[in-house]
């Protein structure tokens, strides 16, 4: 028989620090999303910023129908990242259904959880990544089919941008859209972008737009906002990172825009 082990009690409590990391960014995720949490550990955390992942659940295919379903499940999901725990920025993490549902709309429903946190959508970032670009005429790339594209058209159209082309790619299915491959998302944006505009907006945080966007603007020679750049992008400046890191794209060498 093993001889009894005497345990102790260390003679004093530790010390303990105000929070593991200084920042914490929360994402309120797809279930069925491959890209965000890739695209977030690679450009947003770091040893002073955690990103916090919740799930909620989805159900394909990409319909205004099937993404307003979401809407209910947002203050539960919000309300599962770091319980009771403040946090410097929360992002919802679909373009499509931002449009469908409305920013104020996801804002509240995250607020009901979450009330301190400033909460971030892919089109308000895209928005606010525009016009910190100086971007006024654009062309749009997403996905969707042309059912669920025409709000977006309508979104951006609605807040005064121009917008010069809009192309989408007939997918229903976020899985299949997260699986485009980079060199084809290149070369479609090179397709759908028009010699007027001023920037490109490739849209849908599923789309691995981000991993290129940078290689899109040395090509089309303008700049490029993606759902998952303009959403780091916010969520970084956010947490008080103004670091310039033009090697993403041109978006994360711009500071933040007041109000």
């Amino acid at each position: 028989m093993t001889a009894k082990i005497e345990i102790i009690t260390a003679g004093r409590v530790p010390r303990l620090d105000d929070r593991p990391l200084k920042k914490r960014v929360g994402l309120v995720i797809l279930a069925t999303d491959h890209t965000t949490e890739v695209d977030f550990q690679r450009m947003v955390a770091s040893d002073d910023i955690g990103v916090y992942v919740s799930r909620i659940h989805y159900a394909n295919p990409v319909t205004p129908e099937n993404l307003l379903k979401m809407q209910p499940s947002l203050t539960a999901g919000a309300a599962l990242i770091l319980p009771d725990e403040a946090l410097d920025a929360l992002m919802y993490s679909c373009t499509s259904a931002s449009v469908v549902i409305g920013d104020r709309n996801i804002e509240a429903a995250i607020h009901a959880a979450k009330p301190g946190a400033p909460v971030v959508t892919p089109t308000a970032a895209a928005v606010k990544g525009l016009q910190a670009l100086g971007a006024r005429r654009i062309s749009v790339l997403t996905p969707y089919t042309i059912e669920t594209s025409r709000p977006m058209a309508d979104y951006f159209a609605d807040l005064g941008f121009a917008i010069d082309r809009f192309t989408c790619l007939g997918l229903a299915d976020d899985r299949e859209m997260a699986r485009i491959a980079p060199d084809e998302i290149a070369a479609f944006a090179r397709q759908a972008t028009a010699p007027q505009s001023d920037a490109l907006f490739i849209s849908c945080t599923a789309v691995r737009a981000a991993q290129v966007a940078a290689r899109i603007e040395a090509e089309i020679d303008r700049p490029v906002v993606t759902s998952n750049l303009a959403t780091a992008w916010a969520c970084l400046r956010l947490c008080g990172d103004d670091r310039p890191r033009p090697e993403l794209g041109r978006l994360m060498a711009m500071p933040y825009p007041e109000g």
